[in-house]
């Protein structure tokens, strides 16, 4: 059974924001989606479109833009942020500087804040007043917008500290084309959603070098046991990253033409520059910032993780993307089964 209807804010009007709009009105709830452009504010308002980042789609008039933050929240109970990892703090701050009344904060974004080495929602406790924050939820999953804004069947996760608050999102969000599962570990939903654009990065380096199905799917496997093996050093439960989050993630964003990661590691894998392949992109990619946030988790947990390691001295010391799958290739032989033992062992340690 679905919460009543209610009006509820989404905060980023580019593609993930826009999707998930679209969803939120097919469920009969009205939306304000803000955005810093007076010119896509006025396209979605009287054209009902978002052509920069989904061309060829039509929005729902339950769709109001706003280019006023403080417009955007009045009267708003549940807010979902869905900017970039970078402009996450900047938002939040412009938030507490009106804001007199508790929301729900929804997050929806995927990465790590490098050097403080914080999680989205550890980053928005931060900012928020207890007396402003009711509850913090994270939605995640295998989900490209391009195929949501299309009805396409797609299923995701929400995570929360409090289920009642997940079971809330929960329903606001799902229907016959968006199903939503809860999943109560927070840490694991988070860090799967996020290192996944690593192992993304490094799939399409791998394409464009020319290399074929063998390595992509090694890549997938050995990524998803280092994703597991620092997520669970970092207090996740390891049976997350198995699920939507986790492989699911894994394999939509290293396979797909719409996953941005990949399409920047493949024109990396092809020999450009990344301060080009960026500017190229027209959008973030969050797996490149991800990968130097992850280099500083290995480190400070001690963790063994080399696909993350070769992707960092390729993005950051230059070491050619070639020489970093060599030098991969050439490691050290081991036993498969270690990273199971060494997760498990991680994970009684913990309890």
């Amino acid at each position: 059974m679905q919460n009543k209807k209610e009006t509820i804010a989404i905060i980023g009007a580019g593609s993930w924001g826009t999707a998930l709009a679209s969803v939120l009105a097919d469920n009969e709830h009205t939306v304000h989606l803000w955005t810093r452009n007076e010119e896509q504010k006025n396209e979605i308002n009287s054209e009902h479109t978002n052509q920069k980042y989904l061309p060829g789609t039509n929005l729902s008039e339950n769709i109001i833009a706003y280019s006023s933050l403080q417009q955007a929240l009045e009267e708003i109970r549940t807010v979902v942020i869905a900017v970039p990892t970078k402009a996450v703090r900047e938002v939040l701050k412009d938030i507490v500087k009106f804001q007199e009344s508790p929301l729900t904060f929804v997050h929806v974004s995927k990465g790590i804040e490098p050097d403080t080495l914080l999680r989205i929602s550890e980053m928005i406790e931060q900012e928020i007043p207890e007396k402003l924050l009711e509850d913090l939820v994270v939605l995640s999953g295998p989900s490209h917008a391009e195929e949501v804004i299309l009805r396409h069947p797609t299923t995701v996760t929400v995570s929360s500290k409090n289920i009642k608050a997940a079971e809330r999102i929960q329903d606001l969000f799902m229907n016959l084309y968006f199903r939503v599962y809860t999943n109560p570990d927070i840490i694991g939903v988070e860090i799967g959603g996020a290192l996944k654009n690593i192992i993304a990065l490094a799939a399409g380096i791998s394409d464009g070098l020319g290399f074929g199905d063998n390595a992509k799917a090694a890549l997938i496997t050995r990524g998803l046991a280092e994703i597991s093996r620092l997520g669970t050093k970092m207090g996740a439960n390891p049976l997350t990253f198995s699920g939507l989050t986790g492989i699911g993630d894994l394999i939509v964003t290293c396979t797909s033409v719409h996953s941005r990661n990949w399409r920047a590691g493949n024109m990396l894998g092809k020999g450009q520059k990344l301060e080009d392949v960026l500017e190229n992109m027209g959008m973030v990619v969050e797996g490149v910032r991800t990968t130097k946030a992850a280099h500083q988790l290995a480190q400070k947990y001690n963790c063994k993780m080399p696909i993350t390691e070769a992707l960092y001295k390729t993005l950051f010391e230059g070491i050619h993307a070639k020489d970093a799958v060599e030098t991969l290739m050439g490691r050290l032989k081991t036993n498969e089964m270690e990273d199971l033992v060494d997760i498990l062992s991680e994970q009684m340690e913990q309890r």
